[in-house]
């Protein structure tokens, strides 16, 4: 349980005392994506879907969910957020729509798991507002890419 720094020496759960730690520069990009037909994606990139732009309410429901990542994550601090920024993307390819989301702060803690909320908020609002034309919509894929700042340096996924 050592390395496991949100237990305890006796193993339960505690939130992690960050007050030692320097203040930095602190970034984390995550990634995601919502698989639908080509039918579904067409609707979506023509701006037919019922509910209105699919793209920018699930840009907004993901900045609106980085900044209540504690709320939502038993142990995370609360953090005074600099940066929120969403990209999402149609890929004809998947077919579907891919979801990336970048956070800043400067602070004791990273922002790793406002950006992974970030982009599965994102992606449940985008299912949310096509659900009426396709129930078999799969989300996935969602990761972290990107990690620096703080004493564990940066992190790039491969």
């Amino acid at each position: 349980m050592a390395d496991l720094t949100h237990f305890d020496a006796k193993g339960d759960a505690h939130m992690v005392d960050v007050s030692d730690k320097a203040v930095t520069a602190r970034t984390a990009v995550a990634e995601g994506y919502v698989k639908m037909s080509s039918q579904t994606l067409e609707i979506i990139t023509e701006g037919r879907a019922k509910k209105g732009d699919v793209a920018s309410v699930a840009r907004l429901a993901g900045i609106m969910a980085a900044k209540k990542t504690a709320e939502l994550v038993p142990l995370c601090h609360p953090l005074p957020l600099a940066k929120v920024a969403l990209d999402i993307t149609p890929d004809p390819e998947l077919p579907g729509l891919r979801v990336e989301a970048t956070v800043k702060t400067t602070g004791q803690t990273g922002v790793e798991m406002e950006a992974l909320t970030a982009v599965a908020t994102a992606c449940l609002t985008i299912y949310d507002m096509v659900k009426a034309v396709e129930k078999s919509m799969s989300i996935g894929g969602i990761r972290l890419i990107l990690k620096d700042g703080g004493k564990s340096g940066r992190y790039v996924a491969t």
